[in-house]
Formats: structure tokens, C-alpha cells, sequence
């Protein structure tokens, strides 16, 4: 029986604890089911003895931990995850000492913030949500992100990325420990599809504001007013108050990335909300979005969103959604 260690950290999301468990007390069920023992050992842990139970598990101390083989650390919902990861401070040397002794740790979406300060992720490979991908990178330098990926595995350490893609690293996890046939078999019953490959076309820009640096600021409006303009990065920060390479390096400092990312980053969500919410052509939402070359246009959609834009589109389009848009009321739409 493989001892699983499913930590109840401070601001841990309740619904990302819920979805640990309910996969992997139906992992047991099935196993009951077939006439044999429960495969895996569930118990919770906590930094603190504020939390005595959850649900009908009692949650223990990590003091308490009897050498657990593998050791799930769940999502965030603070948004301030820096502060988050002081509050589970004890934490880190107790996995520092469970991964050093063999045990295996997976995070899931963010709760891959906590694993990332405990240095264990130094030099592997690693995701989180899309959408936390700059923070983590800032904080993060020495990880090695690959922010579109759904689920990483280096060397006894996991993480998924966002919302449910933590069912993609279950669904891995299962595979790997209890085969092929068990992974199929939740997969049906929780209506996971097994075949995702990233999560990129997910993601939703949105930059930081709130960092205290006017310059940075102005230079932010600057190109949220003007990237449809066609101009180049030089041209839309020429009036701020201050030196091009200082501008460069107060912007990367502030906000995680450069002027120029921004702008890119900036049009291409400008692009997909368009694509999502009109039914202008891919041509009109280039140019609506500041671009004026369509090759080059499509390239730099699809790496930056994951999919060309006919392809986001035709999944995220909102009229195409629309049951009553489309001819169905909504009781035939569901037949």
C-alpha cells in the first residue's frame, strides 16, 4: 500500500483538495471493487494543528507523517502567493527531509509556488497556470518553466498546470502506479479527455499593475492605448520621462517582462478576444489588432496561444456556443 501524504497548506484551494481526493478514493474503490486491498494509504497533513479534520479525514500534524511514498501539495487560492508560501514555511524543510529520504512530491496549478521554494525544483523541468507563468518565472529564475506544459515529471517531483490539468498529473500519477487500465478507468468516470498536450490556449494576459513604479505605469497605458497602431515599442515609449534602457530594465523589473513582450502580449489578447467575441476575419482581426503582416501574424498567434487563430476560434468563439445563436433551443442543444 503506497502512503499518500495530501497536505492541507494555508489558503489551499478547497476544490483542488476535493478533486485529490475524490480521484483517489475512487482509485481505492475500484480496487474493493475487484476483490482486492485499497492501493493507496490516504492522509492529510498539516503545518498547523488549526485544521482537525477535513470532511471525514482527521488531519494530522507533519510531525505525525510516517514516511510517506508520495506527497500531494494542492492549489493556492491566496492572491498573494508569496505571502501564502511564508505561512507554510514549516513546510519546506519537512518536504526538503520526505524527498531526500525517496518520497515523491506533485503540485498541483499553483501549490507548484511552494514546492518551487524549496529549491527541489532548482534545474528540472516544471509548470503551473498559465496564467501565474510570469510571477513564478520572476520568483523562480533557476526552475526550468515550461509554462505550456500540462504536466512535468523530474526526477520524483510533479506539476500540473492549471484548474484541470491537475486531473491530467492524477490521471499520470495513476498510470504510473497502478497501470494503464486503472488510469482509462477514472478517466471515464470523471469524463477526463486524456489527450491534452498543453494548456497555453487557456491563458488570459494580465499584467501587473499594482507595483508601485510610475514610470512603468505610464509606460503600460502608453501601450494599452496605442498597440493598434502598428508602431514599434520605441515609438510608443518615446514621450516617458526617462532613458529607453531605463524604461527596459524598470519594466522588467516591475512586471516580469520586457516593453516589447508586453506589446505582443498585449495584441495577441487583444486578437483573441476578437476571435472570441466577432465575427470580423482572421484579416480584420490582424489588423484591428495592431499587426499588418498575416504569415507573420498567425506564427506568432499560434506560439503564443497554442492553436492558429481559426483553430481558437472554432474552440472559444462565444457565438458558436450559443445554442440559440445557432438554430437549438437550449433543451435540443443537449440532446
Amino acid at each position: 500500500m503506497i502512503q499518500l501524504a495530501l497536505l492541507i497548506t494555508n489558503k489551499h484551494r478547497m476544490l483542488s483538495v476535493a478533486a485529490i481526493l475524490d480521484v483517489f478514493e475512487s482509485v481505492n474503490l475500484f480496487y474493493k471493487s475487484d476483490g482486492q486491498p485499497e492501493f493507496f494509504d490516504i492522509k492529510l497533513y498539516a503545518p498547523s494543528t488549526d485544521i482537525q479534520a477535513y470532511g471525514k479525514h482527521p488531519v494530522r500534524p507533519i510531525s505525525e507523517a510516517k514516511e510517506p511514498g508520495l506527497i500531494f501539495i494542492p492549489a493556492f487560492s491566496a492572491e498573494d502567493i508569496s505571502h501564502a508560501i511564508g505561512e507554510n514555511a514549516p513546510l519546506i524543510p519537512w518536504l526538503h527531509q520526505q524527498y531526500n529520504r525517496g518520497a515523491e512530491i506533485a503540485s498541483f496549478c499553483t501549490g507548484a509556488f511552494l514546492l518551487a521554494a524549496t529549491g527541489l525544483l532548482n534545474g528540472k523541468r516544471a509548470t503551473t497556470h498559465i496564467n501565474a507563468s510570469i510571477p513564478f518565472s520572476a520568483s523562480f529564475p533557476h526552475v526550468l518553466l515550461t509554462a505550456d506544459a500540462v504536466v512535468t515529471d523530474d526526477n520524483r517531483t510533479y506539476t500540473s498546470g492549471g484548474a484541470t490539468s491537475s486531473f491530467h498529473l492524477m490521471l499520470y500519477l495513476i498510470r504510473n502506479y497502478c497501470g494503464k487500465e486503472m488510469a482509462t478507468r477514472i478517466a471515464k468516470m470523471f469524463a477526463i479527455d486524456m489527450d491534452r498536450e498543453q494548456q497555453t490556449y487557456f491563458g488570459t494576459f494580465e499584467p501587473a499593475v499594482n507595483h508601485g513604479d510610475g514610470i512603468v505605469n505610464m509606460a503600460q497605458k502608453q501601450i494599452e492605448k496605442q498597440y493598434q497602431e502598428g508602431r514599434t515599442i520605441e515609438e510608443l515609449i518615446q514621450d516617458i520621462p526617462a532613458s529607453r534602457r531605463n524604461v527596459v530594465r524598470r519594466f522588467k523589473q516591475a512586471t516580469g517582462i520586457t516593453p516589447i513582450e508586453y506589446l505582443q502580449k498585449t495584441r495577441i489578447e487583444a486578437a483573441k478576444k476578437l476571435l472570441e467575441q466577432t465575427d470580423q476575419s482572421v484579416l480584420e482581426v490582424m489588423l484591428n489588432s495592431g499587426y499588418n503582416d498575416l504569415k507573420s501574424f498567425r506564427q506568432l498567434f499560434k506560439k503564443s496561444a497554442g492553436l492558429t487563430p481559426k483553430d481558437y476560434r472554432a474552440k472559444f468563439n462565444v457565438a458558436r456556443m450559443d445554442p440559440k445563436r445557432n438554430g437549438q433551443t437550449a433543451g435540443m442543444g443537449a440532446l
